[in-house]
């Protein structure tokens, strides 16, 4: 997953610092991540850089569907434009 996610200029630091205590805990307990990165783009504009990798669709799906990540996700949600998505890289792929 890679993509931006925009965030009130005013709470952009607020949001990272929340994602991160909450994502990133559970994210190292869960056995499919391999890489998960909330960093500040650009703070004026509320810019959020957003970089994850997960061996497998069921990891993510299990890292969403914690209570942690699902109330994070409950409160910054009608607050935030998401445009983080989604990309399958399949190593048997010379094009990957």
């Amino acid at each position: 997953m890679a993509g931006r996610v925009f965030v009130p200029a005013e709470d952009v630091q607020t949001f990272v610092e929340e994602a991160r205590a909450t994502s990133y805990p559970i994210a190292v307990a869960n056995p499919g991540n391999m890489m998960i990165s909330f960093c500040v783009e650009d703070a004026a504009t509320g810019t959020v850089t957003v970089l994850e990798q997960w061996a497998s669709q069921e990891a993510l799906d299990r890292h969403v569907a914690t209570p942690e990540v699902t109330a994070l996700l409950t409160k910054w949600g009608p607050r935030i434009r998401n445009e983080v998505r989604r990309f399958h890289a399949d190593e048997t792929d010379p094009r990957a």
